[in-house]
């Protein structure tokens, strides 16, 4: 991805709202099939760490990057942006520049 590619998906991502929260129990399979789920049918999503998350926000983002096989846009603060394309082109919202 490049960095013009990111900073357009930085800029659609400030409109989302989160839609996972990430707490105490960390990155669980459960968790890892919703937001792979939640990639394939929005393809850029958004999450946030709780408090009371004893894991590291950059460390959650690669490792749910990694399960998902998708992209981190971002990680500030407490707050994780995730972007996956699409496999199917009739579903794909977002064109990257």
């Amino acid at each position: 991805m490049t960095s013009k590619q990111r900073a357009y998906l930085k800029g659609l991502a400030m409109n989302l709202d989160s839609i996972f929260q990430i707490g105490k129990g960390s990155v669980t399979p459960e968790l890892t099939a919703a937001v792979a789920e939640a990639l394939e049918a929005r393809e850029l999503i958004k999450l946030t760490v709780l408090k009371n998350c004893l894991d590291d926000s950059n460390s959650i983002a690669q490792v749910l990057a990694e399960r998902t096989r998708s992209e981190v846009v971002q990680v500030i603060g407490k707050k994780i942006v995730l972007y996956k394309q699409a496999k199917d082109e009739k579903k794909r919202k977002i064109e990257l520049p």
